[in-house]
């Protein structure tokens, strides 16, 4: 066998890396993780220097190791149940590793690309494209995973607001508060189950501009993915339910660790109730929701009557933990997800969604 023939599979093997989009390669996401990094950093030393924050301070000086390392676990369980939603939602079929990459390698960009989480769907996106998964199946999947993930939230509001309202729960508080955002979240969920009936719309003409084009491609695809979202739904996919309930469950619980590690126990119903509110910063443009996410959980929890400096060094911990957790652990899916596309070409996709 002649030198050249013997190095031809190596080349060949080597050639089917497929490259990065320009928002996913390493440099700007250095710059991006520089960033978030910073304005991370930025909070933390406000609250470690800023006059009038000293009460805040001695909490975090103060705060129980156990409590806060009961705090990452719960974060890695959220992570995980993430992972284990994504699997059936995109392919019954999918290897475990290949869902343990891609999903973490999402929840990695949620911590530097902003839009609550919308950038890492995007790079997942991305990385089904490569397997050869039709790029129309792979937007209705995508919305699909984006609503169910995030109905867990609105069902939660809906349920709970309500149970504050009768009194049944929770501190007494005023209707805007309760039912209010109760109401808020019933029409939404009614909203969303009534976007299918809207139907798909008709086919762009032949010639017609490509923001035409993309405006039906993507009415298309809200259509029909928000039909598969209710219809996996309503098919009780354990899989599914138990990682979109588990993915928000342990997020949360995170956040009642670290209120018990600064001293503090607010009723459940605040922290639920904060958290479900608070978590609609995280739509601000900004990387990691540094800032956006920080500022709706503490103004929300306090509104709710949570104390103001337990509330402050509690989102303060739960924070950094939020942002490092998923950036560490999705960055080595990321790394893994980079190897496995350069070796594979199906990454053991099932052609079929069933």
């Amino acid at each position: 066998m002649s030198p050249t023939t013997a190095t031809a599979p190596r080349h060949r093997r080597a050639s089917r890396a497929p490259a990065l989009p320009s928002e996913f390669q390493p440099r700007r996401l250095a710059r991006r993780g520089l960033w978030a990094v910073a304005a991370l950093a930025a909070l933390v030393l406000i609250a470690v220097l800023a006059p009038g924050l000293g009460q805040v301070r001695d909490l975090l000086a103060d705060a129980t190791p156990g409590w806060l390392m009961l705090a990452v676990l719960l974060e890695a369980l959220s992570f995980v149940s993430y992972v284990v939603m994504f699997r059936p939602v995109f392919c019954r079929r999918m290897s475990w590793r290949t869902s343990w990459n891609i999903a973490g390698s999402e929840l990695a960009m949620g911590s530097l690309v902003p839009a609550s989480g919308a950038g890492g769907l995007v790079l997942g996106a991305w990385a089904l494209h490569q397997t050869g998964m039709p790029g129309e199946r792979i937007a209705r999947r995508s919305v699909a995973f984006f609503l169910i993930k995030s109905s867990v939230n609105f069902f939660a509001v809906a349920v709970l607001g309500a149970l504050m309202a009768l009194g049944l729960v929770g501190p007494d508080e005023p209707l805007w508060a309760t039912a209010g955002p109760a109401i808020a979240a019933v029409l939404t969920i009614a909203l969303v189950v009534l976007v299918p009936r809207l139907g798909p719309g008709e086919d762009p003409p032949p010639g017609a501009s490509g923001a035409r084009r993309a405006v039906a491609a993507t009415r298309r695809a809200v259509i029909g993915g928000t039909a598969e979202a209710v219809a996996v739904v309503r098919s009780g996919d354990l899989l599914v339910i138990g990682g979109a309930v588990g993915y928000w469950a342990f997020d949360n619980a995170v956040l009642w660790a670290t209120f018990h590690a600064v001293g503090a126990s607010p009723p459940l119903a605040v922290i639920l109730m904060g958290y479900l509110i608070g978590q609609l910063g995280g739509l601000l443009p900004i990387p990691g929701g540094v800032g956006g996410i920080d500022g709706g959980l503490i103004g929300t929890l306090i509104v709710y009557g949570a104390p103001a400096a337990e509330t402050t060094a509690a989102v303060l911990a739960y924070r950094v933990i939020l942002f490092w957790l998923p950036l560490l652990l999705g960055m080595s899916s990321f790394a893994g997800l980079r190897r496995q596309l350069g070796r594979e070409r199906g990454l053991e996709l099932s052609p079929e969604l069933a």
